[in-house]
């Protein structure tokens, strides 16, 4: 399968040199993970993360989109989307602008990691468990805690979301890095990094989504990337007997995809 037969035409970009505000305001509307950034002449030239948006520690972010975007990987609507999926994988992004050709970086559209799961789901690597392939090493939030206190850990790892849980240690939600995004929140928590101004931050528990959407350990990939694409999430939480054994994400499966369930080198 190519990718001209899954990508979508209709992408989002911006200018290298428009602002930041201008990026985080796009991705608020229209609910992205990330942007291709392109120059004066409309090539692509790179990729702007959500992550990206989140790194802004200026309170006025007047800088441009220049000083933040990432290279991204040449994919084109020929290419193979098992090839395209183990450029993501490379890159660590979770979704790539597409060019006309090699020649011609005109923008075609946009290749997203859910485009390709949702046409995978019939391979016969996802017959193993979501135990074969789940992170294990799970960071949790509480309901009350600040997102000062979470920011830096979606900013420095690679989670996108983490899950929230009660005292007990029971799943309540999870609160994504879009969610933080969306919540208009992002410079007064920022600005308030030693929690001096208490009024003007906000607790996981107003911007968490809900419910928890989980699976057991013992769950086949396939099944579990079903309701993924299903509930139209990024990640499952994985619980055994009332806790979190774990989470799979969209690498996760991606990566299985690509690689099998062998352990990474």
């Amino acid at each position: 399968m190519k990718v001209n037969e899954i990508m979508s035409k209709d992408a989002v970009c911006i200018n290298a040199h428009d602002s930041i505000t201008h990026a985080r305001q796009l991705m608020r509307d229209h609910y992205l993970r990330g942007l291709p950034v392109i120059d004066e002449e409309e090539k692509v030239i790179g990729i702007l993360k959500d992550q990206d948006i989140l790194n802004i520690k200026a309170t006025k972010s007047n800088v441009t989109v220049e000083g933040y975007m990432h290279a991204c990987p040449l994919i084109t609507p020929e290419t193979d989307i098992a090839d395209a999926a183990g450029y993501l994988l490379d890159s660590e992004i979770g979704r790539c602008p597409v060019v006309i050709s090699n020649e011609d970086r005109s923008l075609a559209g946009i290749l997203s990691n859910s485009d390709i799961l949702a046409n995978i789901a019939g391979d016969r690597k996802l017959d193993a468990t979501v135990a074969d392939i789940m992170t294990t090493d799970v960071s949790t939030c509480k309901p009350h805690d600040n997102l000062t206190k979470i920011w830096p850990v979606l900013l420095e790892s690679n989670f996108s979301g983490l899950p929230v849980i009660s005292e007990k240690g029971e799943p309540m939600g999870i609160v994504t890095r879009m969610d933080v995004i969306r919540s208009g929140f992002i410079r007064t928590s920022m600005s308030d990094t030693h929690a001096t101004q208490p009024k003007d931050t906000t607790m996981v528990e107003k911007i968490m989504s809900t419910p928890v959407y989980s699976v057991s350990s013992d769950t086949p990939i396939k099944d579990c990337l079903k309701q993924m694409l299903h509930y139209d999430v990024g990640r499952m939480t994985v619980v055994d007997k009332d806790r979190i054994a774990g989470i799979v994400d969209r690498t996760d499966i991606l990566r299985t995809f690509v690689m099998g369930t062998d352990p990474v080198q």
